[in-house]
């Protein structure tokens, strides 16, 4: 009898002849995650299960493969043989000594001499002879004791099971561009897409001396929080000051926001294409501030010319972000009161319905407005998160 961790996934049970692909990227990522850490991860017969670990490092196995998207659920088990007395004891080791109870057995290999019933009936028993306060409930009880015997005279006995991240395999769904400032809304935008399966680089733009070195260490933290979930990634820091005082000096005041956004997707897209990445992702929620009016968001997006813009937030409440921001671990770090670029040069009354027409007749004030956005690509630094 031995401690194990039984690994379960969701969505990739829907998928059809490209199933392996899927369940090939989640062995990779799961493996990814336990790298450094002392066990044995096994990949058959419909189970992923993770032995041979120290039992002080089981807990710090859980909390890393908790955050593996893909993965459902798990559960730490004792995997013993098919024998019904060895599943007996197991069974009896990690059941409560007292309360109501119940047995859940399956039973995979059907040549063993007894049923899922017959197992449930016999385990039950022996358990009510060890202990004595313990009385049997199927329909409410306070403990179940679950019994999954398989194939190759394997059975695993387990009393819980722990939600994990859900979702798809980070890299199933190809790579994207995920705008990361220093806020509450955009690591959780990227948090999402990861979600469905993005290999994700992040972009941030970095206005400098408008905005501080702490600004800059902030977004850092919050790709090092986000890694968790994305994996391995890059954090491509743009130096966007320069396009930022050009936009100052030349456009209309209330114009300002709308061409700061302008050519923030303008860059996205060069080093979207540049890094391989099919889709830009931004922290837009419809109505929330001034750019992301629906007449704002339309004028921004105009000039994309080849990628999608994904804005999984588009429809949340400000208040459902913070709690998705707090369950993922980057509130506190976005809160810290370290301005981004968003903040500089802001106008009193920005506005709210913005044209094309105008803000390209506003764009075309700007002295060498296509050299600086060339610029700003060029001299961007990336940062590894790894």
């Amino acid at each position: 009898m031995d401690r194990v961790v039984i690994l379960r996934y969701g969505e990739i049970h829907l998928k059809g002849k490209n199933r392996a692909f899927f369940e090939n990227l989640l062995k990779r990522n799961i493996l990814e995650k336990l790298h450094g850490v002392g066990c044995r991860t096994e990949f058959a017969y419909g189970r992923y299960v993770v032995s041979d670990y120290d039992p002080s490092d089981e807990a710090d196995i859980i909390a890393k493969l908790r955050t593996v998207f893909g993965l459902f659920s798990l559960s730490r088990a004792l995997r013993t043989t098919a024998d019904t007395d060895d599943i007996a004891e197991a069974a009896v080791a990690i059941c409560p000594k007292t309360g109501k109870f119940r047995i859940t057995a399956s039973r995979a290999d059907k040549t063993l001499p007894y049923t899922s019933v017959m197992l449930a009936t016999e385990i039950g028993g022996r358990m009510l002879e060890r202990y004595p306060a313990l009385e049997v409930d199927l329909h409410s009880p306070d403990a179940i004791v679950y019994i999954d015997v398989r194939d190759k005279n394997t059975a695993y006995v387990f009393s819980d099971s722990l939600p994990c991240a859900g979702g798809m395999p980070v890299g199933s769904a190809g790579k994207g561009l995920s705008l990361l400032s220093g806020g509450i809304d955009s690591p959780v935008s990227t948090y999402m897409m990861a979600k469905r399966g993005l290999k994700l680089t992040e972009l941030h733009f970095w206005s400098y001396p408008y905005t501080s070195i702490e600004a800059k260490n902030k977004v850092i933290e919050l790709a090092r929080i986000l890694r968790k979930f994305t994996g391995s990634t890059e954090l491509v820091i743009v130096p966007f000051t320069k396009v930022q005082e050009a936009i100052h000096k030349y456009a209309e005041p209330n114009y300002m926001i709308t061409l700061v956004r302008r050519a923030m997707m303008r860059i996205a897209e060069r080093v979207a294409k540049n890094r391989g990445c099919g889709c830009i992702i931004n922290g837009e929620d419809l109505g929330q501030v001034a750019s992301q009016t629906l007449e704002s968001i339309t004028v921004t997006n105009s000039v994309i010319r080849d990628l999608p813009v994904f804005r999984p937030l588009i429809g949340f409440d400000k208040n459902e972000i913070i709690e998705i921001s707090k369950k993922i671990g980057t509130y506190e770090t976005s809160i810290k009161p370290y301005e981004d670029c968003c903040t500089v040069f802001l106008p009193e009354s920005p506005a709210t319905k913005p044209t094309i027409r105008r803000s390209e007749a506003n764009e075309n004030k700007i002295e060498n407005y296509a050299e600086l956005i060339d610029e700003a690509v060029d001299d961007a630094e990336v940062v590894v998160i790894s």
